[in-house]
């Protein structure tokens, strides 16, 4: 079985029941604090590879730190980099099995990692 660690903000809402609906299964994993210890780029390219989507949706383009970057078509290194500087940048909550991560919008998304967990 594979190791799952849980990227996650206690102050985000969304991140709060993904992680209620891993507890409520009883599901073994990591939790990350990633605001308290930030990915390095390097694990941040190594968990985009693993993405189910795009780069550019795990970037936060909402927060100031994003639109003071005022990045004219970033590229996905430049994601990256900028989430490595500003972890509020990352979208949270993050569920990653080591071959797959996932966004939990909604937190339910998160669910279709444990079966192959």
């Amino acid at each position: 079985m594979a190791t799952l660690t849980f990227y996650h903000n206690p102050r985000c809402s969304k991140s709060r029941e993904a992680l209620a609906l891993l507890e409520a299964r009883g599901t073994e994993f990591t939790l990350r604090r990633y605001l308290d210890e930030p990915l390095s780029l390097i694990e941040l390219q190594s968990l985009a590879a693993r993405l189910v989507r795009p780069v550019e949706s795990l970037v936060r383009t909402n927060e100031d730190e994003w639109k003071a970057l005022a990045l004219s078509a970033p590229g996905d290194e430049q994601r990256l980099q900028a989430i490595a500087q500003y972890p509020r940048l990352l979208q949270r909550p993050l569920l990653d099995n080591g071959d797959r991560a996932i966004i939990g919008r909604p937190p339910e998304a998160i669910l279709t990692l444990l079966d192959e967990a």
